[in-house]
This record gives C-alpha cells, sequence and structure tokens, in this order.
C-alpha cells in the first residue's frame, strides 16, 4: 500500500495513475483489513482527489466482486434495482416500492443496500423495510428463494448479508466524510443473478452527465446482460415526475437482447399519462429535522439532516397506499420506473404499455399482494 500511496497521493500535480491490476490489489488489503484505517483513507481520498480512471475503477470493481457472495435465482430475467445506498434526504423514496410491481408485471426483482452510509445519511431501503416488516437480513440462498416463490416473486438483501468486508467499513467512511469510488461500486455488487441462460438487468441513478458511460462499463464487467441507467431525481432510478427526462441502456430484449452499445432514450412524463407538478413524492416540512444516524457507534456524532425513521414511516404509509390503487405523486413514480423497467425487459413493448401494465397490477391489488406475501412470509 506504501508504493499506492506514494504514486496517487502526492498532490494535484504528481499523482499518477495506477493500473487496473494495481488497484485491484490495494482495494483488496483495504477490504481484507490488511492495511490501517489512515493508509486506507488516505488511498480513497487521494484517489478521489486526482479522479478515478476506468482502468482504476475497473480493479477495484474485481477486488469488490471477488469477495462478493454471489447466489444463482430460479427465474428467466431479474432486475437489480440500486438506489444510492446514502438515502434520499429531499424527498420521499419511491423505490422501495417497486420490486413487489414488477413482481405482480411478470417481472422478478430486487435490491440491496445498506441502513445507512455517508456522505447523505438519507432514506434507505433498508429503512423503509424496517418500517414496513419487510424482511431484512435475508441471505442471498434465502433471498434467491423468496424471489423464485410465484407468490412473492421480490426480495430485499442488505450488505451487511453478501458483502460483509465491505459493510465493515462504513464507519471509516463516516470519518472520511465526503464520497470515495466505494460509493460508485457498490450499487453494481448485487449478490443475485438471473439462473444460466436467463437475464440480469441493472437498474441504476445518476446525477453528473458523466456518469452513464462509466456505470455501463462497469455494469459490462460486473456481468450485467442489460443496464439502465436512470437521470433521476436525487441520483435515485427515478427520473423527474415534472421534467423531461432522459436514460441510457444496454441489452434491452426490445433490442433482441443484444449489447448493441450504449443508447439514450428521452422521455416526457406526459407520454406516460403523468401529470405532476413536484419533481418528486414531496417531504413535509416537519420531518425536516436533523437527528442522529448512528447512535451506537463510532459515528454516533454523525446527523442526518432529515428523521430519517420518521421519514420511512410516512414513506411506508404512501407506498402502501400507492399498491393499493390510490394515486398521487408515489403511485405516478412507481408507473414512470415499472414502465422503463418492462420496456427494458421486453415485456412492454413500447414505455406507454409499460405504464398501462404498472396501472393494471396497482388498480387490481396484485402489487399489494406481492409486498403483502413478502411481510407474511417472514418468519418462512
Amino acid at each position: 500500500m506504501r508504493a499506492y500511496l506514494q504514486q496517487v497521493a502526492t498532490g494535484p500535480e504528481l499523482s499518477k495513475s495506477i493500473s487496473r491490476a494495481a488497484a485491484r490489489d490495494a482495494m483488496k488489503l483495504i477490504i481484507e483489513g490488511r492495511v490501517d484505517a489512515v493508509q486506507a483513507g488516505i488511498y480513497l481520498i487521494a484517489m478521489r482527489m486526482k479522479r478515478e480512471t476506468d482502468e482504476e475503477n475497473l480493479g477495484s470493481l474485481d477486488a469488490l466482486l471477488e469477495s462478493r457472495e454471489c447466489q444463482s435465482v430460479d427465474c428467466d430475467q431479474l432486475v437489480d434495482i440500486a438506489d444510492p445506498f446514502n438515502g434520499y434526504a429531499r424527498g420521499v423514496p419511491a423505490t422501495p416500492f417497486l420490486p413487489p410491481l414488477l413482481a405482480a408485471c411478470g417481472l422478478n426483482a430486487y435490491s440491496h443496500g445498506v441502513r445507512a452510509v455517508g456522505p447523505k445519511y438519507g432514506v434507505t431501503h433498508h429503512l423503509v423495510h424496517l418500517s414496513a416488516g419487510i424482511p431484512l437480513h435475508l441471505s442471498p440462498q434465502e433471498a434467491a428463494s423468496r424471489i423464485a416463490d410465484p407468490q412473492i416473486g421480490w426480495a430485499y438483501i442488505d450488505q451487511s448479508l453478501y458483502h460483509p468486508p465491505l459493510h465493515r467499513l462504513i464507519d471509516l467512511r463516516a470519518q472520511m466524510v465526503k464520497r470515495t469510488c466505494l460509493t460508485t461500486l457498490e450499487v453494481l455488487l448485487g449478490p443475485l443473478r438471473a439462473r444460466a441462460r436467463g437475464r440480469t438487468h441493472l437498474l441504476t441513478g445518476y446525477v453528473h452527465k458523466d456518469y452513464p458511460p462509466v456505470y455501463a462499463a462497469l455494469a459490462r464487467a460486473a456481468g450485467y446482460d442489460g443496464a439502465v441507467i436512470v437521470r433521476g431525481v436525487e441520483g435515485g432510478c427515478i427520473p423527474s415526475l415534472a421534467q423531461p427526462a432522459k436514460f441510457f441502456h444496454y441489452g434491452s430484449e426490445n433490442e433482441n437482447g443484444k449489447d448493441g452499445g450504449d443508447r439514450e432514450t428521452r422521455i416526457t412524463p406526459q407520454q406516460l399519462g403523468i401529470a405532476q407538478s413536484a419533481r418528486a413524492v414531496p417531504l413535509p416540512p416537519h420531518l425536516l429535522r436533523e437527528t442522529s444516524v448512528y447512535p451506537d457507534s463510532a459515528a454516533a456524532g454523525i446527523v442526518s439532516p432529515l428523521d430519517a425513521r420518521a421519514t420511512a414511516a410516512y414513506c411506508v404509509e404512501l407506498g402502501t397506499q400507492a399498491l393499493a390503487g390510490e394515486s398521487g405523486a408515489m403511485r405516478d413514480s412507481l408507473i414512470y420506473a415499472a414502465a422503463i423497467c418492462l420496456y427494458h425487459s421486453g415485456l412492454a413493448t413500447r414505455l406507454q404499455d409499460g405504464a398501462a401494465q404498472a396501472r393494471r397490477a396497482l388498480d387490481s391489488g396484485a402489487a399489494m399482494e406481492r409486498f403483502a406475501a413478502a411481510r407474511e412470509g417472514m418468519d418462512a
């Protein structure tokens, strides 16, 4: 590690990039705990400050994938939903309720994440599912079984279960304050893949315009058959409900599943019958109060800009109403994201058809049935 630091941490003019093999080795040393926290922190921040090259990102990804547990799922197509692990802080997330909706439309799906991580410390899938009574501690094998269950068809799996070495770095990441390459790479480590000859698609989001080709290249390296990279609210998987949007994708089933390179698709919410003035599900002002993130850990002094637990409970209230067919921004957010997934997977020939399928699954109660089945199967 000393040799790597001498190359990447020598200032804005003298820092040098390292090879993919060297980046893999450095990340391997960090996640295996073979270097102390000071060296690990300096390395990750120095890489961020000089800006990681594509080769460095690929090398770090190689190391993380090698230490991840991966499980096959008995299904033809599987959508890996990877929202930002640091959650939402300016709106109420809808994506935690997307997997049961997709399952009700015939497309198996799962999401993965952590309870809380920096730099945002917002509302995460973990906190929402905790409030909703959805199982949080499924092993990859247990999650795969639930997804293959025709009554459920979806799951949430926590990073602590499929990648313990990476999860152990959460306190270090809190002490570093700023985001590092781990923030980018962890969304690509989904531990579940469709069975042999099946297809696994990544759904993730971005904010900065330079990221789509980066995520696409990393998704290919991680073994995803297809990927959808959405210009989403807060970097999430759902576009703005009030503005034109775009997403990048490869490996769409509507293109015979062939990876013909990255494609850009532009869309407006109005094309899908969505008319909202807000960009996303609004966050009530009374929930914008700072709260401690990890009161029982080394990060005890860190606060979230909102009451994450109370917001998660509010999210469950709105999410279950939307799954039961109630109109509003939460329902429209789910329809928007589902339309993109159903189109990409080939279960809808047009985005508008995907939106219509999603509406039927919500209005019929099928989506709520899938969500309730996951709750009822907690002790299974």
